[in-house]
């Protein structure tokens, strides 16, 4: 995306009264891909939902690389915790910014695959600045905190990819195949444990009782906190007193 961060150092359109805004405008861009997906997202698509044409747009983004720009800091700007919220425990701070992420990222989790490769802005440093405030109190060194830093980021990111993953149902076809092809590998008998938890009864159904009516949030916030406990451990930090 050679070019693409440009946009940050460049001054919005100057005229008195613009008529979009770069908000307006990854706004526009949001609500397709989440609607469509990314795929639909163009410069001539963005124009079009704003009720403009497209050289227009090109006066207040000149790339499309530069329009994925202002998507990703647009969603880095929904993940921010407002200053007055920001808990002062790094425990707590830290599970508020993992929340956030999450919540974030499962409005729009096309964004995971999408816009890995977009150049980092304001809000993208916002959020980071927030992470880092949120262990500031730790007395972890450098190394430690971005390590830590990046265990929750892997466990959000990797949560968001297989609670979309799970969301997408096969067709009939699809499914009818793939229990047929299950049913031939427990008849080699190499699987006896995988066998052994379905029992002969419908896997879909043995999987809602495993899962039970927990919903996806609270099973994330759960393992959140299984996670930041076995670092208070590791670490050597205090937990909040409850």
């Amino acid at each position: 995306m050679e070019g693409a961060a440009l946009i940050w150092t460049r001054p919005e359109p100057g005229s008195r009264r613009p008529k979009f805004t770069r908000d307006q405008i990854a706004s526009t861009a949001l609500t397709i891909a989440d609607t469509e997906g990314f795929a639909a997202v163009s410069m001539r698509r963005v124009a079009s939902e704003l009720g403009a044409g497209t050289m227009t747009l090109y006066y207040y983004v000149r790339t499309k690389d530069e329009l994925v720009a202002l998507m990703d800091d647009a969603i880095m700007a929904e993940v921010l915790i407002p200053g007055d919220e920001f808990p002062a425990h790094w425990y707590d701070a830290l599970t508020a910014v993992a929340l956030s992420t999450w919540d974030v990222l499962m409005r729009h989790p096309w964004a995971l695959h999408s816009l890995q490769n977009a150049p980092h802005g304001p809000n993208a440093m916002r959020h980071f600045e927030q992470s880092l405030a949120a262990i500031a109190d730790t007395g972890l060194d450098a190394p430690e905190k971005f390590a830590l830093l990046g265990l929750v980021d892997d466990y959000v990111r990797g949560n968001v990819l297989r609670s979309a993953e799970v969301g997408v149902a096969p067709d009939d076809k699809e499914f009818e195949a793939a229990e047929r092809f299950v049913e031939s590998q427990f008849a080699t008998g190499q699987f006896p444990h995988t066998q052994a938890l379905f029992a002969g009864e419908d896997r879909q159904e043995v999987f809602h009782r495993l899962v039970g009516d927990t919903s996806e949030r609270d099973r994330f916030r759960h393992g959140l906190s299984v996670l930041l406990a076995g670092v208070a451990t590791t670490m050597n930090l205090d937990l909040p007193d409850r």
